[in-house]
């Protein structure tokens, strides 16, 4: 005599990434997001507060060290108004990866006793940590109007380096939360390769330097890593004096596209895994 029982099995899954399923899930992920947002603030005196404070104390640090002491050239750019528009899409970035790689260790107690697309995890920290970088925006406002700095055209090219910084976020947070509930080393590895992530990416220094130094062929492998574009980018769009870098940007869109991918694949490919050793 058999007992009724359902029998739930991952089965020999090939890559498939289901977006009606996921769209099936859209008031999960709502939710997901809306607790991602609030939870963090939730018992912090200064609450909303931090997504200023944060990335204008890190503008007037790098300012007096690598503008003032450093020296370091701000291609003809107040370099408070350089540093900042460096430091804004970092933030998202550093944070958006930090979320990412705890995000399914964070979420075990649930996607253990629960099915729903396991995907909506790491993609949760992606959308909500919007909500900070849109708050920065306010300071970047407050610099560009005190230094007398007016955007041009080239802000109607904002969308294309948002589209930017979710790929290329979302791709990294699919690497790293999948490989972080594998090995739990990944999640301290990331605390300590984030700040050697930035000094790679020009936060502190234009990517000029690059060119001038090295030459324009490296300059293209540069664009490489995907931060490159974005920051570059990101600075064009505010800035009326320099040009949009449309070769960085491509290069760096081509990249993240490419960890985007191998990301999701190696994300789907293993989630099968994620209960066993959640």
């Amino acid at each position: 005599m058999y007992d009724n029982k359902i029998l739930i099995s991952a089965g020999n899954k090939k890559f498939k990434l289901n977006f009606k399923e996921i769209w099936h899930y859209k008031d999960l992920l709502y939710f997901l997001v809306y607790r991602d947002i609030t939870v963090i603030y939730k018992q912090s005196i200064l609450g909303f507060s931090w997504a200023i404070i944060q990335p204008l104390f890190s503008t007037l640090i790098f300012t007096f060290v690598f503008g003032n002491l450093a020296n370091i050239s701000s291609d003809g750019i107040p370099y408070p108004v350089f540093s900042l528009l460096g430091v804004i899409p970092w933030t998202y970035f550093s944070a958006t990866l930090n979320a990412s790689g705890s995000s399914l260790i964070g979420a075990s107690s649930i996607f253990t006793k629960v099915y729903f697309p396991r995907v909506l995890i790491p993609i949760t920290p992606v959308i909500s940590k919007l909500s900070d970088f849109t708050i920065s925006l306010s300071i970047l406002i407050i610099f560009l109007i005190y230094f007398g700095i007016a955007p041009g055209l080239n802000l109607l090219f904002f969308p294309l380096v948002l589209l930017l910084m979710i790929i290329t976020a979302s791709g990294f947070g699919f690497w790293f939360s999948a490989l972080a509930i594998q090995y739990r080393d990944v999640k301290f590895g990331i605390s300590f390769i984030t700040p050697l992530l930035m000094y790679l990416a020009p936060v502190v220094y234009p990517s000029s330097l690059i060119l001038n130094k090295f030459g324009y062929d490296v300059y293209l492998l540069y664009g490489i890593y995907p931060l490159t574009g974005i920051i570059d980018s990101f600075r064009a769009v505010f800035l009326n004096s320099i040009s949009f870098p449309w070769e960085l940007y491509l290069i760096s869109l081509t990249s993240a596209l490419l960890v985007f991918m191998t990301g999701l694949i190696f994300y789907t490919k293993t989630e099968k895994y994620f209960a066993d050793v959640a």
